[in-house]
């Protein structure tokens, strides 16, 4: 056996050329860990692009760079795109439009199809586990790499595991001293490798993770160029973990803090390269080290050569998306016939930009000309956290790119209806009474819970309670047709249910005034407002899924949207707040009132929210507009229905209805609704620009005038966050499309969740599994998704645009580098943003046939 500390290599040791001086190895390392982009947990689950710390390169670099590092695809499979050729869903005109555009004129067309049968010619660089697992015995085990894999990442689902096991580890030491402990303890895992001599090696092991990095590079003996792109690519084989620990270092800076985690699972496979080099002997290792120095000092030549080969697929990407474009380009050019002025509708309803809500909204205004609906982001601009009652535990009711600076609380409050006994409802007494009552039924549900995790227990458990345990079981063989419920009421007694609403804590009268103003504003409506408006949140709804917060609110951090249009409601509402509005010549009209909704994306109902608090006429103006909302219902769920994923024999409203809420209760279902699949643009512009158009759900709407915004604030604050969080869900749809078993789930049915909220494994073991499962964007016959960058289209002045993109370098880099396409109309006219520069885009000429 040899060990680095006893200077095997003297060639590569203290005092040569070839030691690496710690900045530069903690430069490297660094580099790596920030290319990972975070990723949220099951409970908060908001869409995220997995290649967000790369935008700093353009797409085609990017692509280049995952292929040789990590064989990870970024755009669409070549037989995918050969598919839609055949299929006509890009003509000639699209394919000639982007070799154009990309500046490759010598290009044919017929060379550019050709291409598409031709295999992608990209290797991917080996790691220094895959040159030494050479023996003849690695076709009759695990490799290496699936080793080592499997091994960290069972190592990280204990260490990280808070909400799972009853059990918790000792983790004062950080994830790589969990690690060591671990493995020094762990006699399976030589018997994996087919290495039954490996523990005589691992004592050995360096003590900290600084010492694991160093010791690791000067074995190597890679230049100082490279290291930083293969530390990359070994995160890469353990990029789901590396998500997670990149995201609990992205909520501990949003708290001024850090975490190392990343750092130590770096530091963690690195070692165990080193590891198997002890366990090959002085020859192999040697031979090992010599074919990774010639393969990886020529990385940068290898990229380049990669986004040399990928230019065909850029070509494809984007002839993709013309395609779909010019089918935007045909409807935007359909300008709105010019009407007589509207009088102050009767109702106005804010909806979340969510694609979902397009639908529901084009039904709603199609039904009555006396509504009107907005878009917005859907946690209203409320920066809050959300406390639920009895409880001390927070969550975050906003985009995941934000810190909450405000607390909502869940208070027992009594309306003009509440029943004697709450008529103190504000009184400390009741809230701590509702309080110790919701404390004791989860005492008593966990108590049995527990029971069932006693060795002794569980079988005289099962025994004698079994039968409490039919009717859940026969629900989960006959769905019933339960409406939505909220797990943030679960245990409290249900007659104070509907008391308990959700209120900004310390917060003063200005404060609420200010921030009431600011809203109001984003959505346009500082003048004519209705008498009745509505907040329209968005939740879905779902059994046995573990991933049912990817269908919620992405602006609310994967939560319904309830809290915020609850707690918004609330502050608008209030006599002092408005009276604090007027001061500041912003007047809320008396009859006006802000009634909180809940549009259930699933089965397209709609519900309402402390209308016990309602003025009797707005209670009636609230059963009118229920009456519309059911009536929109009905017609989305018709269009839906003709879907695969909704096909039913039901033949009118309200046995569809049935079959919806079916759906949403059947815990066997993997399908129960396709969430924002086929989400392609973002529209900032005045509804009236939109309204007359059926965008088909793919569409982001958010309200924005420009006549309103003469110094531009609104459209920066708009481009700097909306349109984030649309590129987000953009590309986590992408992503999981075209690289579905990296960058996806996996399948549903094999999921295993770990550590309570933390992910997936699919089956028992491997990487934690990150993105969208493949139930979520393909309905077992083809895709649902069609992988389009964001089309981003803003109807105001290209000169504030520009200053905006020049303010912020990461909205530079999503419009320079190709993460997405940004048009413009001004007095009329159309732009598209490319290279820098404002070309006119000439709809009459995209529209035209080939």
């Amino acid at each position: 056996m040899f060990f680095i500390e006893d200077q095997v290599f003297p060639g590569r040791h203290h005092g040569q050329a070839q030691s690496i001086r710690e900045q530069v190895i903690d430069q490297a390392c660094q580099r790596a860990c920030d290319s990972i982009a975070p990723n949220w947990p099951l409970d908060q689950s908001i869409a995220v692009n997995p290649h967000w710390k790369r935008v700093h390169l353009p797409v085609r670099t990017v692509a280049a760079r995952m292929a040789v590092l990590g064989d990870l695809q970024v755009f669409p499979a070549r037989g995918h795109l050969l598919h839609a050729w055949q299929q006509g869903r890009m003509s000639a005109q699209d394919l000639t439009q982007a070799i154009t555009q990309l500046g490759l004129r010598q290009t044919t067309i017929a060379e550019a199809v050709a291409q598409l049968s031709a295999p992608l010619a990209i290797t991917q660089l080996p790691l220094l586990i895959d040159v030494l697992d050479d023996d003849a015995q690695r076709f009759q085990r695990l490799t290496w790499r699936d080793a080592i894999t499997h091994q960290v990442s069972q190592t990280c689902a204990a260490y990280f595991d808070r909400d799972q096991s009853d059990w918790q580890p000792e983790r004062a030491g950080g994830l790589y001293q969990f690690w060591r402990d671990m493995i020094v303890h762990d006699h399976g895992i030589g018997v994996l490798m087919g290495l039954p001599n490996i523990h005589q090696f691992l004592d050995y092991l360096p003590r900290n993770r600084q010492q694991a990095e160093r010791w690791v590079v000067e074995a190597l003996g890679l230049d100082e160029a490279v290291l930083a792109d293969y530390f990359e690519a070994v995160l890469l084989t353990v990029n789901g973990w590396a998500s997670w620990c990149a995201y609990l270092d992205w909520q501990a800076r949003l708290q001024g803090q850090s975490d190392d985690s990343l750092r130590d699972l770096l530091a963690i496979r690195l070692a165990w390269g080193v590891i198997l080099m002890q366990c090959k002997g002085l020859n192999a290792t040697n031979s090992a080290i010599r074919v990774i120095q010639q393969k990886w000092q020529h990385v940068a030549e290898k990229i380049q050569a990669a986004e040399q080969a990928l230019q065909v697929d850029e070509v494809w990407q984007l002839a993709l998306e013309i395609g779909y474009q010019r089918q935007l380009a045909q409807q935007l050019s359909q300008m709105p016939e010019a009407a007589t002025p509207t009088p102050t509708p009767l109702i106005q309803a804010a909806f979340c930009i969510d694609v979902r809500s397009e639908p529901i909204r084009r039904a709603i205004e199609s039904l009555s000309p006396n509504i009107q609906t907005l878009g917005a982001a859907g946690f209203f601009g409320l920066p809050i956290a959300y406390q639920p009652f009895a409880s001390d535990y927070q969550r975050p009711q906003l985009p995941g790119l934000l810190a909450p600076s405000l607390t909502v609380r869940d208070q027992v409050l009594a309306g003009s209806e509440a029943i004697s006994e709450v008529a103190q409802a504000g009184s400390k007494a009741l809230q701590l009474k509702v309080g110790q009552k919701r404390l004791s039924n989860f005492m008593l549900s966990g108590q049995v819970s527990r029971l069932s995790k006693y060795p002794g227990a569980a079988f005289s458990l099962v025994e004698s309670a079994g039968p409490l345990f039919l009717k859940p079981l026969l629900a989960m063989i006959k769905p019933q047709l339960h409406a939505r419920s909220s797990l943030d009421q679960h245990g409290l007694p249900k007659k104070y249910r509907a008391l308990t609403r959700p209120q900004l804590q310390a917060v003063s009268v200005v404060e609420k005034a200010e921030l009431a103003a600011r809203v109001l504003n984003s959505l346009g409506l500082t003048s004519g407002l209705a008498p009745l408006v509505l907040l329209v949140g968005h939740a879905s709804q779902s059994k046995n899924n573990a991933h049912a917060s990817s269908l919620d609110c992405g602006a609310c951090c994967g939560q319904s949207g309830e809290v915020n249009t609850r707690a918004l409601a609330a502050v608008l509402n209030d006599a002092e707040v408005r009276a604090q509005l007027a001061s500041m010549g912003m007047t809320i009209p008396a009859e006006t009132w802000f009634v909180a909704a809940l549009h259930n994306t699933t089965t397209q109902a709609l519900q309402g929210f402390d209308l016990d608090l309602l003025p009797a006429a707005t209670h009636t103006r609230w059963q009118q507009a229920a009456e519309l909302f059911t009536a929109a219902g009905e017609v989305v769920r018709a269009q839906l229905a003709s879907t695969s994923m909704q096909s039913t024999q039901a033949s009118d409203a309200g046995r569809l209805f049935k079959a919806f809420r079916q759906r949403a209760n059947d815990a066997a279902q993997t399908r129960p609704e396709w969430g924002l699949a086929n989400n392609a643009a973002f529209i900032l512009a005045p509804r009236a620009r939109t309204r007359h158009l059926n965008l088909a759900g793919r569409a982001f709407l958010h309200e924005y005038d420009a006549a309103a915004d003469i110094e531009g604030a609104l459209l920066e604050q708009l481009m700097t966050a909306p349109m984030l969080v649309t590129h987000w869900i953009n590309w986590q749809y992408h992503a999981s499309t075209c690289e579905p078993v990296k960058l996806g789930s996996g399948n549903k049915l094999l999921h295993n969740v770990v550590g309570g909220r933390i992910g997936v494994f699919e089956g028992n073991g491997g990487d934690l599994r990150i993105g969208l499962s493949k139930q979520s964007l393909h309905d077992g016959q083809q895709w649902m998704h069609e992988p389009l960058r964001l089309t981003v289209v803003i109807v105001a002045s290209c000169r504030q645009i520009d200053q905006i993109i020049g303010r912020h370098a990461v909205i530079s880099h999503l419009v320079n580098h190709g993460w997405l396409h940004l048009w413009c109309e001004e007095d009329g006219q159309r732009w598209r943003y490319v290279a820098g520069q404002w070309q006119a885009l000439d709809f009459a000429e995209m529209t035209q046939p080939v």
